[in-house]
């Protein structure tokens, strides 16, 4: 009973965590977001005691069950497992002390000394977020296009076409290594990655001695047939000598339910030493589903945001910017940095494909703001939403319009009103915050050109400006960061 709750209870919070990334329209976040925000790590970055505190005491009780319930990356070792078809295939080894610890200080040292790289390579929802943005879901979203060209030939409006791009060449190649990485040791080990490298199950093990529930032989039933290890995806028992270690046992229930004899259980310490005292099972895998079941507060749902008439531009260059470009609510470049996990949920969320994840050695994975293929809409606050870590607080739509993210700059040399000597003005006529006008190059000759003219302090780095510019490799006005943000 044990293993089918928990399995159950895997197999939902993995479909729907999964989904939350796959999903390109912003219809889901409102009713799955929570479940980015209980993953431990972002809610350690978002300083959110009650899901903290929820975390812990959940440990306290149970164990480690976070890792095979709650966490995604640990439900997709399970399930890379599970592709070995041979049975009885694990066995118990020591835990590995010299690589495990340090593995722990060196994330620890990271996450304090604002190293983003390592921490996000180590991060385990982090690194799920990287698969799933840039391996799953463009595979989801082929899938949705070819639904969609085929109701486009029947005159049906139930799916439409999608543009799938590389946001980041570097970042995809090392979410393809990563999976590529957890499928070998899944296959061999089954949790090696979980209990040898994973920093947060390192740190749930300290709690997980201590749990009040805990896996227990029973050395008058136990034959040593050493099923029990033989099934033991962690890796934590032994059977030759009855003990269970439980900084590594994730609670899986497959021990349980391999064990012929009834020599293993689930139970209390205490209870365990009356051999005699029957166990309402029933109650314990109630209280189990009960301690792990949460619901999600109704949303409403909301509207596909539409293009607004602006044409769409291809083959543009990503200007060199001085100080890169932070999303509204981020306050500042530094607090982006020191919060952000890089679980990449912003990014794949992001509606108008202006987020992408950073190919800088200095800031590599985390999201970038660019305008090639979009601009900021001042109405969309989708990764405000979203983010689980607190490194962009959530706002309205009318705070986003007053936030400065930074300032329109205007390229003489690229602007096509002077290079090829034609009326333009787009950047005027799209900016959302009326910053740009439109004036003569020359105010004493009644036949020169106008060019456009920026109001820095009116303007808000949306990027209308930069994204409609037909100016071609380099746009003739782009826009630059700031290090803080300002409020207009």
């Amino acid at each position: 009973m044990l293993k089918r709750i928990r399995t159950i209870l895997a197999a939902v919070v993995f479909v729907l965590i999964t989904l939350l990334f796959l999903d390109f329209t912003g219809t889901l976040h409102c009713w799955l977001g929570w479940l980015a925000k209980i993953q431990f790590l972002p809610a350690v970055m978002a300083l959110n005691v009650v899901v903290i505190v929820a975390l812990v005491a959940l440990t306290l009780v149970f164990g480690r069950i976070y890792c095979s319930v709650i966490c995604p990356l640990g439900i997709l070792q399970d399930i890379l497992a599970r592709l070995r078809r041979k049975k009885n295939k694990y066995s118990y080894s020591r835990e590995v002390r010299w690589l495990r610890y340090p593995v722990l200080v060196v994330f620890i040292i990271a996450l304090v000394a604002g190293v983003g790289v390592i921490f996000q390579l180590l991060a385990p929802y982090s690194s799920y977020g990287r698969i799933a943005t840039m391996i799953f879901q463009p595979l989801w979203m082929l899938g949705n296009n070819v639904l969609g060209t085929i109701a486009e030939r029947a005159d049906s409006y139930a799916f439409y076409t999608v543009d799938v791009w590389m946001k980041s060449l570097p970042v995809f190649i090392l979410a393809l290594v990563t999976l590529v990485i957890l499928f070998i040791l899944a296959w061999r080990g089954g949790r090696t990655y979980c209990n040898t490298i994973c920093p947060v199950g390192t740190i749930l093990s300290f709690l997980a001695r201590f749990s009040l529930l805990k896996i227990h032989f029973d050395a008058e039933k136990c034959k040593n047939c050493s099923m029990c290890s033989k099934n033991c995806k962690a890796a934590c028992i032994d059977y030759k000598t009855h003990t269970v270690d439980y900084s590594r046992c994730v609670v899986c229930g497959n021990c349980i339910s391999s064990c012929k004899f009834g020599a293993l259980r689930y139970d209390y310490a205490k209870q365990h030493a009356k051999a005699n005292t029957p166990v309402d099972s029933s109650k314990r895998s109630f209280l189990v589903a009960s301690a792990l079941v949460s619901t999600a507060a109704l949303a409403q749902k909301r509207e596909k945001l539409m293009d607004g008439g602006i044409a769409e531009l291809e083959d543009k260059v990503a200007p060199e910017r001085q100080t890169p470009l932070t999303p509204p609510g981020s306050f500042s470049f530094d607090h982006f940095a020191q919060h952000c996990t890089g679980c990449q949920l912003c990014v794949s969320e992001c509606p108008n494909d202006v987020l992408r994840p950073s190919t800088d050695l200095m800031h590599f994975m985390l999201p970038a703001m660019s305008y090639e293929r979009g601009h900021c809409r001042p109405e969309c606050t989708r990764c405000s939403e979203v983010c689980p870590a607190g490194a962009i607080r959530p706002i309205d739509k009318d705070e986003k319009t007053s936030i400065q993210i930074g300032h329109a700059v205007w390229i003489k040399k690229n602007c096509v009103v002077l290079t090829d000597e034609v009326e333009c003005g787009n950047c005027a006529r799209h900016c959302p915050a009326g910053a740009i006008e439109m004036v003569p190059l020359d105010e004493n000759n009644e036949e020169s050109p106008f060019v456009p003219a920026i109001n820095e302090a009116a303007c808000i780095g949306c990027g209308a400006c930069e994204y409609v510019c037909p100016s071609r490799p380099f746009s003739a006005i782009y826009v630059e960061g700031h290090e803080v943000h300002k409020h207009i």
